[in-house]
């Protein structure tokens, strides 16, 4: 459009402006449908894995020998039961103690929850709790937990697993992983303190611990303090062996840790005290493992 003295100007028609106002709702709408179909598709696969998993249910799958003992309610004799709690914990049994052929396995736990669900990639047996027991001496059993447990399954999981087992004369010996920045104390911590362990036994434990014991305020949490508690409500001998680290992961010097603990155990279960370098290779990367603690 020409103005009076010449000048051309450029115009807008208002039904252009309000074609593209109309386009931006469009595409808006769209990007909300698009979003809630998304929340839609997410909820509906956690209700079908709530279906299928029960919510945060603790489930025990035994061998069919295991399980036609406990269904005539015959109870598994269990003299001795070590529970491994944590990667490293695992691993040294791993190492030390399954590496012979004198274990069958008899079951496993599985856990479900939110950090399983986010897991991919494992199977079911990886990503659940393990159960061993010796074929010369059946009343010794082993228990292997480097999944995760959530809070409100612990006390879930300790009740099954301990209804499963003969509790007269049981011993029970926990050996459970933990970071040292969870360790409280006065005193200044070298770099060449970590890895150490610390004791905490029920008033039925009658041996002597192979460590000192925990120093208030420090505390036992997780899997280890929920069986340690059921030990002591219902009077069985147990111990928390806590082995405080400054590595996350697998680590060689940290699995060596443990090795007294089950020293004292070697009357009942043979140990294998130079495992391969083979062996070790299986649970510890050949890097050099870094630790993210204090980034």
């Amino acid at each position: 459009m020409a103005t009076f003295f010449g000048e051309v100007l450029s115009v807008y028609s208002r039904a252009v402006e309000e074609d593209d106002d109309e386009l931006d709702e469009i595409e808006e709408d769209e990007q909300i449908r698009r979003e809630l179909e998304e929340k839609r598709q997410k909820f509906m696969l956690h209700l079908q894995e709530l279906l299928i998993y029960g919510n945060l249910e603790v489930h025990l799958h035994w061998s069919p020998e295991v399980s036609e003992s406990l269904k005539s309610g015959n109870k598994l004799q269990c003299s001795d039961f070590i529970l491994a709690v944590g990667q490293n914990a695992s691993s040294f049994l791993s190492v030390h103690i399954l590496s012979t052929p004198n274990w069958d396995t008899i079951g496993r736990a599985s856990v479900w929850n939110e950090r399983s669900r986010a897991v991919t990639g494992q199977s079911c047996e990886e990503s659940a709790c393990v159960f061993y027991r010796h074929k010369d001496n059946p009343t010794v059993l082993i228990c292997q937990v480097s999944c995760y447990v959530a809070e409100d399954q612990l006390f879930q999981w300790t009740e099954k697993v301990f209804d499963c087992l003969q509790l007269r004369e049981l011993n029970v010996t926990v050996l459970s992983d933990t970071s040292v920045a969870d360790y409280k104390t006065a005193d200044y911590l070298g770099g060449s303190s970590a890895p150490f362990l610390r004791s905490l036994h029920t008033s039925a434990f009658g041996d002597q611990p192979v460590c000192q014991s925990l120093e208030q305020p420090n505390i036992v949490t997780g899997l280890a303090a929920a069986v340690l508690n059921h030990c002591q409500v219902h009077r069985i001998a147990a111990v928390v062996y806590q082995c405080y680290s400054d590595v996350i992961g697998p680590d060689s010097v940290t699995m060596e840790t443990y090795k007294p603990v089950l020293t004292k155990l070697g009357r009942s279960i043979q140990l294998d005290p130079s495992p391969s370098t083979d062996a070790l290779r299986k649970f510890v990367r050949t890097t050099d493992l870094q630790s993210n603690l204090y980034i």
